[in-house]
């Protein structure tokens, strides 16, 4: 039986032995809220803190961070499964945090960032004055 060519098959064929590490599996991450602040919990196992690097422009927030491989020309790899290089992960932040005082600690393998709320942005309670004394309206009762 004939099969048609398909490029398509044979290119995701040809891809599927390339590893891919995309930045999600390499850098996996939870984020919640916790009172007046959101925490992003990333898993770095391996990485030399010195080499992790947080920042923030207009309102995105990036993490960079580096893991090494230390290799010899006497290891012969048999399975590599842990991704190695410069990794890069990247949240975009709304205008309710407060940027200037976002704070991160790396500490066995995980680096919290804890992104606060800004005062603007938290919500209140606000109290209705009432001024002047019992309203009474006078007139007439026509019969």
């Amino acid at each position: 039986m004939a099969r048609a060519f398909d490029p398509f098959r044979e290119m995701d064929r040809w891809f599927s032995d390339v590893p891919r590490t995309p930045a999600s599996a390499a850098m996996p991450m939870d984020l919640y809220r916790e009172g007046d602040a959101f925490v992003a919990r990333i898993d770095l196992p391996g990485v030399d803190p010195g080499t992790i690097d947080v920042d923030v422009d207009d309102r995105t927030l990036t993490v960079r961070a580096q893991r090494k491989v230390d290799t010899t020309d006497e290891q012969k790899w048999l399975v590599r499964e842990r991704p190695a290089g410069t990794f890069a992960r990247q949240l975009t932040l709304g205008y309710g945090v407060a940027l200037d005082r976002i704070g991160a600690e790396y500490r066995d393998g995980v680096l919290e960032l804890r992104i606060p709320v800004a005062e603007e942005a938290k919500p209140r309670k606000i109290s209705v004055a009432h001024s002047g004394g019992p309203t009474q309206i006078e007139g007439s009762v026509e019969s």
